[in-house]
């Protein structure tokens, strides 16, 4: 089956906030894993549609999205940006949705309620960031490169100078993923993520 990739519209919103959810364990499905599953897209898919949707790509299968890449050029403006448009969002939910949470959905909650996670002093020269993932079915066949090579495109176009990508230390394959793709490991000191970094062309 042939592939396309193209720019990110309005109408892919539930597409994206699905292959989120049903890769959210690691590149798995995380559907039953909580009770408020949708709390892995609010955090890392939808602020970066509501934000940069210019930066936002699909991988589509000739009838939806079956994988994407999203993220932003300059991770300080966009935690600003978060912070002011994307958080009011949710001020009159969160009570509830706190008061319903169990231990992992708490643990997401303050997630989503800190954007500043986000800065660390060592990714200076790698302002830019990103998050891809696809869909089981169609992982392979250079796909993910194809996502990764446009994002770079975009961010490398709007001015970054690198970019870096967050990963969890039980999430193998991707490890492996980014390393063939070009990026390096950085030593980041703190925190529980791995992190790999990609200087853009332009540098």
């Amino acid at each position: 089956m042939s592939l396309s990739i193209r720019p990110y519209q309005a109408g892919d919103e539930a597409a994206v906030y699905d292959i989120c959810v049903r890769t959210g364990d690691d590149g798995q499905d995380a559907t039953g894993r909580l009770d408020d599953v949708q709390l892995l897209a609010d955090i890392w898919a939808g602020p970066y549609l509501f934000l940069e949707p210019d930066l936002a790509f699909v991988l589509d299968d000739g009838e939806r999205p079956v994988g994407y890449v999203l993220g932003t050029a300059d991770t300080a403006t966009f935690v600003e940006s978060y912070r002011k448009s994307w958080l009011p969002r949710f001020s009159e939910a969160l009570p509830a949705r706190t008061i319903a949470a169990g231990p992992e959905e708490r643990q997401l909650l303050s997630v989503l309620r800190h954007p500043e996670r986000m800065l660390c002093p060592e990714l200076t020269g790698y302002p830019a960031h990103l998050h891809i993932d696809i869909l089981p079915a169609h992982q392979g066949g250079g796909n993910g490169r194809r996502l990764i090579e446009i994002f770079v495109q975009a961010v490398t176009r709007a001015g970054a100078v690198g970019l870096h990508v967050a990963v969890s230390p039980t999430n193998t394959r991707a490890h492996g993923f980014y390393l063939r793709v070009g990026f390096e490991r950085l030593h980041i000191t703190g925190g529980e993520a791995f992190f790999y970094g990609l200087k853009t062309p332009a540098t």
